[in-house]
């Protein structure tokens, strides 16, 4: 039975939200306990989860870059591919205000002090990274990330453990990402907590963030081609 338009805009929206809340919530909350692998792991679970949640309504993607990589293999339309897009914003946006929430009620030195998570260049990047450093990093990942998706979600002998294997690529790209840019590969779990946190005085992040938009979405056209060419190859 086809899924109403609905109810696949409503998972993706939630699906968003809870990796936002617990990925971005782990670093601004426990960054300092749990480390780059912790962190790295808070984001990959979650979308193991998700995956197991929203799967078969939405097909979880919860990332507007995934959702382009579909759209442009021609797994999605356009229709959808606005819908999830709206979606997956007010779901990073909506976790982003909880987490903000949750903060104000801690003994952490208030929402900027955390950081929320966010994402950044130059000196809001751990190692000083440039913002044209900051940009090809995010393409690269974004484009390995989108990769696994596009890879596991096609053939029907890893479609049932895809859910799995694209959680511990995720995981995989943060483990690098992390010190670099804080890892975006994903547009709405980046503007939720940059606009969140601009609102609450600090708008760093908000003027940073055009990064972590465009160069999850190049990598993530990027994947796009490369999947293209490889299926082309595989049929002749």
């Amino acid at each position: 039975m086809e899924v109403s338009s609905v109810k696949k805009y409503a998972a993706e929206a939630f699906g968003t939200f809870v990796l936002t809340l617990f990925g971005c919530g782990s670093a601004a909350v426990a960054g300092a306990t749990l480390g780059t692998l912790g962190i790295a792991l808070a984001f990959g679970l979650s979308i193991i989860a998700m995956a197991f949640v929203i799967g078969n309504v939405s097909g979880c993607h919860i990332n507007p870059a995934v959702s382009l990589g579909l759209f442009l293999d021609k797994r999605l339309s356009a229709k959808d591919l606005i819908g999830y897009w709206v979606a997956q914003f007010i779901g990073g946006l909506v976790a982003a205000a909880v987490l903000a929430l949750i903060i104000s009620m801690c003994d952490l030195g208030g929402v900027i002090m955390t950081g929320l998570g966010c994402n950044g260049f130059g000196e809001q990047s751990a190692v000083g990274l440039s913002v044209v450093g900051a940009l090809i990093v995010e393409v690269i990942l974004t484009c390995v990330f989108v990769l696994s998706v596009l890879g596991s979600t096609a053939d029907e002998r890893t479609a049932p453990y895809a859910g799995i294997i694209i959680g511990l690529t995720l995981a995989f790209v943060h483990i690098m990402g992390i010190p670099l840019t804080g890892t975006s590969v994903n547009p709405a779990r980046s503007f939720g907590p940059a606009a969140v946190l601009a609102a609450s005085g600090d708008v760093t992040a908000l003027s940073q963030v055009w990064v972590f938009i465009v160069a999850p979405l190049v990598g993530a056209a990027l994947a796009a081609l490369i999947w293209a060419g490889l299926k082309k190859k595989a049929t002749n």
